[in-house]
């Protein structure tokens, strides 16, 4: 416990088993797999040793360590970084006790290029957590957004839908707008009366048909929402669609 932390950078890995740590005086257990950065004058609190854990750690400091870091994809929030278990971390680890230990010629620069080495996996390591993080989500969304171009005109309930995916609603707005740029009731909305439209143009349904058909039970609310969104009452906008086609 260093309750006034250190003047340098600490870097954390755990290669196996756990650690436990106190983050702003809570505690968090960190598995295997998982970098620890500590910043300059942060307290420090954990312990391990009953899990068979295995840690390696490296002291670092310099005027510039803040902007590197950032660059490799340590933000300034963040303490906790998901990589995986590799051995590679833990063979640069093991050739920087060896090079400390041994204080060979220009092993200051050997220690430098080795700490650059690692954090140069650590950058890959978590591009490709995002990548894959990413893929996932995208086909999550396409899934609903082909849910909701199949089943439109249903009764559709936003957070059933979620649940019954195993998302909470929150997550799952907050995706499907990044990924169609609408929230899941503007975009099913945006479809109804999209077809709507087509069957205003096209057909000769009632407007109370047309409304039943794209998935309203209300007609005046859909009447209301086409107004809304399109500028006319869907009357309106069948008249002047006539009024096109026979110029």
């Amino acid at each position: 416990h260093r309750p006034k932390g250190r003047l340098d950078y600490q870097l954390l890995y755990i290669a196996s088993g756990r650690a436990h740590f106190y983050f702003d005086g809570k505690p968090t257990v960190v598995e295997a797999g998982n970098m620890v950065l500590y910043r300059p004058r942060e307290e420090q609190r954990y312990y391990y040793g009953a899990d068979q854990t295995e840690v390696y750690w490296v002291h670092f400091t310099g005027s510039n360590v803040k902007n590197i870091l950032k660059r490799y994809g340590f933000p300034d929030n963040q303490r906790v970084f998901h990589v995986g278990t590799s051995l590679e971390y833990k063979q640069i680890f093991l050739k920087l006790i060896t090079e400390l230990q041994q204080c060979q010629s220009n092993y200051e620069e050997m220690l430098a290029f080795l700490l650059h080495s690692l954090l140069i996996i650590f950058s890959r390591d978590i591009k490709k957590d995002r990548v894959l993080t990413n893929e996932f989500i995208d086909s999550q969304m396409n899934a609903a957004v082909s849910y909701f171009n199949s089943n439109y005109n249903q009764s559709i309930s936003i957070s059933q839908y979620a649940a019954s995916k195993g998302m909470s609603i929150s997550y799952f707005i907050s995706n499907f707008k990044k990924y169609t740029q609408k929230t899941p009731v503007q975009f099913l909305s945006d479809l109804r009366l999209t077809n709507a439209q087509v069957l205003l143009e096209t057909t000769d349904y009632s407007i109370n048909e047309i409304a039943r058909i794209v998935g309203y039970d209300n007609a005046l609310y859909f009447s209301r929402l086409f107004h809304n969104q399109k500028g006319c009452s869907p009357s309106q906008y069948r008249n002047q669609s006539k009024l096109h086609n026979n110029k």
